[in-house]
């Protein structure tokens, strides 16, 4: 399956064709795992298409961080953090399924 196709499948959740820095990680009890990077490819409010150069297994737990294009007080940079496992991945692509999220500052409020 492409990118192309995932992104054309009929999905309960409005999917927003959103390009951001993606810097993920591998949640397991061993932490063993490099932490890998990418660009989103779309979002919705239950889950993240991404690129990645990693494989990623379906089924593992991964956290995502990914750079907000709207600033706090439009002075401060917000990241979209989010929890899920992984639902499906390809070559140079995976999905995960959203469990849990929030928005951090990414920086200072300048003065």
């Amino acid at each position: 399956m492409t990118v192309d196709t995932y992104t054309s499948e009929r999905r309960s959740s409005d999917r927003f064709p959103i390009e951001r820095e993606v810097r993920f990680r591998v949640l397991s009890k061993r932490n063993n795992e490099e932490p890998g990077t990418g660009r989103t490819v779309n979002m919705s409010s239950s889950g993240v298409l991404f690129t990645t150069s990693r494989e990623l297994v379906p089924g593992r737990k991964l956290e995502l961080s990914i750079s907000w294009p709207v600033q706090l007080n439009n002075e401060c940079p917000l990241k979209f953090v989010a929890r899920g496992r992984v639902v499906r991945s390809d070559q140079g692509w995976a999905a995960i399924e959203i469990q849990q999220y929030e928005f951090r500052t990414a920086g200072k409020i300048s003065a």
